[in-house]
C-alpha cells in the first residue's frame, strides 16, 4: 500500500515537472528574443551615439583608407600641372590621375596636415606666446604674418594665419606649442600620415619651407585631405576667403586675404575668373623648387570631390595652372558623375523561410537598414545590376525585429557597395513537435497512474470478497 502511494507521489511530481519545464522553456525563449530586441535597440543607440561623436571628435581611430584606379576615361582638355588627382570621397574612386605616386616637394599645401595636428591637440582658447626661434628660422622671401616676440595670441588666431595667408612663423609658433620642437612636431607629422595611409611621404617642417627630404604625392595629399575635411573646424578655417586679427599686446590689427583664388566671389566672364562657387575648402603651395601646389575640396548636388595639382606654373593662356586645372577637374567630375539612389532604407529586399518557425512568421522580409547611394557615369543605367546576398549561417528562429541576419551587396563600375540587411519582423520558434512529446509525456503518466489505482481497487474488491466469503 505505502510503495503504490509512493509510486503515485513520483508520477504526480514528474507530471508536475515535466509541466513546469515546458512552461521555462518558453519563458526563457521569450526571455532570450526581448533582450535580442533590447540589446538591438541598445545597439543602435550607441551607434547613433558613436556617429555623432565620430563626427567631433578627432578621428583618431580611422583605419587606413585607400583609393581606387578603375582606368577612368580621360577629359577632353589639357591638364598642365605635372600631378594631378580627382577623388570621390565616398567610394574612394579615382575620376581622374597624372602622375599621382611621384614624389614632389608639396610647399604650403603642408599647412593642412599642421592644422589638423594643432586641432587634434589643441583647444582654439588656448593662449600661445610667440618665441623668437620661431620667427628667425623662416627664410627670406617666404610668407609671413609679422608675428613678434612675446606677442600673444590664441591658436584659433595662429590657425587663421596659418591657413589664409600661409604664414610661416604662425606654422612653427604652432608646432613649438604643440611638441615642444620643430623636430618632435615632425615626428608627428610623419606618425600621423603614416596612420592615414600616406605610404610615399616624408615631412620636416610644418610650414613646407624648401627641403630635399620634405616630400609628398598628390594621392598622399588626398588622402590627407580626405582626412582633414571629416574635421568641421578645419573645414570652417580652411575656407576662410579672410580674416582679422585683432590687436595684440604688441601688433596692431591685422587682416589677411586668403591666398586660394577660387574662393574669391568674381561675377566677371574671363578666363582669370578663378572663382568656384562649390568648393569647400582648400590650401595653396609655392616654392621655386615646388612650383605651385594646390589641395582643394568641393561638393555638389551630394557628390564631394577632392583634387590636389602639384609642379604647376602656367597654361598656354598665361593663366595659373593650378586654378585652371582645379576648376576644370572639378567640372569634368561634376559633369561626368552622379549620386544616384540606388535603393532605399527599409526597402525588401528577398524573402526568406525560416525553417522552424511558427506557421504564421516563417516568411520572413529582409530589409536594406540604409540607403545605397552610388556613384556612377551620369545616363548608365544602373537598375539592372543584380544584387549579391549574403547571409548569417544557420539562420534559425527565435528571431528578433531588426536583427541583422545578412548583407547585400552591389558591384557597380568596380566599386562595392554594401548595406546590412535586418528581420521584418519577430519571428517565433513552432514549438509544435515539444508540445506534443509533452503531452505523451503527460499521458503515458496519467495511464500509469490510471492502471496503478485500477490495481488497487481490484485488490481492495478482492480482499472484502475473502472478508465476506470467511463470514
Amino acid at each position: 500500500m505505502k510503495f503504490r502511494k509512493k509510486i503515485i507521489k513520483i508520477l504526480l511530481c514528474l507530471s508536475l515537472v515535466t509541466i513546469l519545464f515546458s512552461t521555462n522553456i518558453f519563458a526563457e525563449e521569450n526571455k532570450n528574443l526581448i533582450s535580442t530586441e533590447n540589446d538591438l535597440i541598445t545597439s543602435q543607440e550607441n551607434s547613433s551615439v558613436n556617429q555623432d561623436i565620430s563626427s567631433n571628435t578627432d578621428n583618431n581611430n580611422q583605419t587606413k583608407k585607400q583609393f581606387y584606379d578603375t582606368n577612368e576615361e580621360k577629359p577632353d582638355f589639357t591638364v598642365f600641372c605635372n600631378n594631378a588627382i580627382l577623388v570621390d570621397t565616398k567610394t574612394g574612386k579615382i575620376l581622374y590621375n597624372k602622375n599621382i605616386k611621384d614624389k614632389k616637394y608639396p610647399a604650403s599645401t603642408t599647412k593642412i596636415l599642421t592644422a589638423i595636428l594643432v586641432l587634434e591637440n589643441c583647444n582654439l582658447d588656448d593662449k600661445v606666446v610667440v618665441d623668437y626661434e620661431s620667427i628667425a628660422i623662416v627664410p627670406s622671401g617666404y610668407t609671413v604674418a609679422a608675428l613678434q616676440v612675446g606677442e600673444e595670441l590664441t591658436v584659433k588666431q595662429l590657425l587663421q594665419m596659418l591657413l589664409v595667408p600661409s604664414a610661416n612663423d604662425a606654422a612653427n609658433v604652432l608646432a613649438k606649442h604643440v611638441a615642444g620642437s620643430i623636430d618632435s612636431f615632425a615626428s608627428m607629422m610623419n606618425t600621423k600620415a603614416n596612420e592615414i595611409g600616406c605610404e610615399d611621404s616624408h615631412f620636416t617642417n610644418p610650414s613646407g619651407v624648401h627641403d630635399k627630404d620634405h616630400y609628398s604625392t598628390v594621392y598622399d595629399f588626398a588622402l590627407l585631405m580626405d582626412y582633414c575635411i571629416k574635421n568641421p573646424t578645419f573645414v570652417e578655417l580652411a575656407s576662410l576667403k579672410s580674416c582679422i586679427i585683432p590687436a595684440t599686446n604688441k601688433y596692431d590689427q591685422r587682416v589677411f586675404t586668403n591666398t586660394n583664388e577660387m574662393h574669391n566671389i568674381d561675377t566677371r566672364d574671363i578666363p582669370s575668373n578663378y572663382y568656384y562657387p562649390y568648393l569647400l575648402c582648400g590650401k595653396t603651395g609655392y616654392t621655386s623648387q615646388a612650383n605651385n601646389c594646390l589641395v582643394t575640396a568641393a561638393e555638389k548636388d551630394g557628390l564631394k570631390l577632392i583634387c590636389v595639382v602639384f609642379d604647376g606654373l602656367r597654361t598656354d593662356e598665361d593663366l595659373s595652372a593650378k586654378f585652371c586645372d582645379t576648376k576644370n577637374l572639378y567640372e569634368f567630375g561634376y559633369n561626368t558623375y552622379s549620386v544616384v539612389k540606388l535603393r532605399e532604407k527599409d526597402a525588401i529586399a528577398k524573402q526568406i523561410e525560416i525553417s522552424n518557425a511558427t506557421k504564421d512568421t516563417r516568411n520572413l522580409d529582409l530589409l536594406i537598414n540604409e540607403d545605397i547611394n552610388v556613384l556612377t557615369k551620369q545616363q548608365s543605367n544602373i537598375n539592372q545590376v543584380e544584387p549579391e546576398f549574403i547571409l548569417n549561417e544557420n539562420i534559425e528562429a527565435p528571431i528578433a525585429k531588426g536583427d541583422r541576419l545578412g548583407t547585400i551587396i552591389y558591384n557597380i563600375e568596380g566599386i562595392k557597395y554594401e548595406a546590412p540587411l535586418i528581420a521584418a519582423h519577430k519571428v517565433d520558434k513552432d514549438n509544435f513537435w515539444f508540445f506534443i512529446f509533452q503531452m505523451i509525456i503527460i499521458g503515458i503518466i496519467i495511464y500509469l497512474i490510471y492502471k496503478l489505482l485500477k490495481s488497487k481497487k481490484a485488490k481492495n474488491t478482492k480482499n472484502i470478497r475473502k472478508v465476506l466469503y470467511k463470514s
